[in-house]
């Protein structure tokens, strides 16, 4: 296994990094898919006619967003997933393992198998995809590659299937690794925690808010947070525009950060980028407001540009936007409240830094940078 590339830029756990700490930041293993994303569509598609968007751009999705988020905020990744042996996939490994500085070791292209693809279709607000793919075929997680490989590290970030327990959870959990969960919709219906065991392996929580209050019986997103508390030592519930909440079952704190308000062309992974935040604050060792904070600014900034993972923010995202609202006149656009909030930014972010060329989301993969 290579070293995973770090930030640049900034490196958050700079000052952990000792001689026996683990080389890998988060391991995450999933499905990679290639996204398609139109924006600027005046209206849903309507059944016989032809929609013009005005905006398309193609870039790695499914598991591949929150993999480059993690990795843009300075973590060294490393990702478990079976990536087709076409042109999507091969676009998809380059794009993260040279592009990104994630490592693929744990990774394998499958022959014979194409590449799962998702359009996804952005309007008022709200998007529609459409997916095509196949499994990928049984035997690609060999003891050489995928989660039954996967390394020791500080964290790992798992989404839960309910009644589908996975076992290198709780093997990475066993060897010290923090385990950040999320959860897709429950299509049962149950909505039943004894379905989700590998939550008794986790250090965090992070369903959304319709997710969060079916699994609590609560409702309202904060009493679903602390209600989950008595399951995961910290839950965090995402609201939307509404911003986010946290409370941790250890200490009985609690915190609350409000959406930020940006004109969004795609939101796409913001909810992988958010998690990718809310990780790095933690490994950091930072406030829980504050990495509440982080998490969803990085959000926020994600939805102005295209697709998932290219459109995640670094280090000098961040940095460009803290300049932004210190610049801005006082009581303008409401910046006195993130002024405040966002703060603990002033002493932490690095000057201009170089870094390397940012990928985003092209319409074709016929360009070559």
């Amino acid at each position: 296994m290579h070293t995973p590339r770090p930030c640049a830029g900034f490196d958050p756990l700079a000052a952990l990094r000792t001689p026996d700490a683990p080389a890998v930041d988060v391991f995450l293993t999933g499905t990679v898919f290639l996204d398609i994303v139109f924006t600027g569509l005046r209206t849903a598609p309507v059944r016989g006619s032809e929609t013009w968007a005005s905006g398309m751009g193609s870039s790695p999705g499914g598991v591949a967003n929150m993999a480059a988020a993690l990795a843009r905020l300075g973590l060294r990744t490393s990702l478990a997933a079976a990536f087709g042996d076409d042109k999507y996939g091969e676009y998809c490994w380059e794009t993260l393992e040279r592009g990104e500085g994630i490592d693929l070791s744990r990774s394998r292209m499958v022959p014979g198998w194409h590449s799962p693809v998702t359009v996804s279709m952005a309007y008022e607000g709200e998007r529609t995809m459409v997916t095509h793919g196949h499994d990928a075929p049984s035997g690609w997680d060999t003891p050489s590659y995928g989660p039954g490989a996967a390394p020791g590290a500080r964290s790992c970030v798992a989404s839960l299937r309910p009644g589908h327990p996975q076992e290198w959870i709780a093997r990475a959990a066993r060897g010290g690794a923090l385990v950040f969960a999320d959860v897709g919709w429950d299509d049962t219906g149950s909505w039943d925690l004894a379905a989700l065991p590998d939550l008794a392996h986790c250090e965090a929580f992070l369903p959304n808010a319709a997710e969060a209050m079916r699994y609590a019986r609560a409702d309202c997103p904060r009493a679903a947070a602390r209600a989950l508390t008595e399951v995961v030592p910290l839950a965090v519930v995402t609201m939307g525009a509404d911003g986010a909440y946290a409370a941790d079952g250890r200490t009985g704190e609690t915190a609350e950060v409000p959406g930020i308000v940006v004109e969004a062309l795609d939101t796409t992974g913001a909810g992988d980028v958010f998690t990718a935040g809310f990780v790095a604050g933690t490994l950091a060792g930072w406030p829980l407001a504050d990495r509440l904070a982080l998490a969803g600014l990085t959000a926020a900034l994600s939805v102005q540009e295209f697709g998932g993972s290219l459109s995640a923010p670094g280090w000098r995202e961040v940095a460009a936007w803290w300049r932004y609202v210190c610049s801005s006149p006082p009581g303008d656009d409401g910046y006195d409240r993130e002024l405040r909030r966002y703060a603990f930014l002033a002493d932490l972010l690095p000057g201009p830094a170089p870094g390397w060329p940012r990928r985003r989301a092209v319409p074709t993969l016929g360009f070559r940078g």
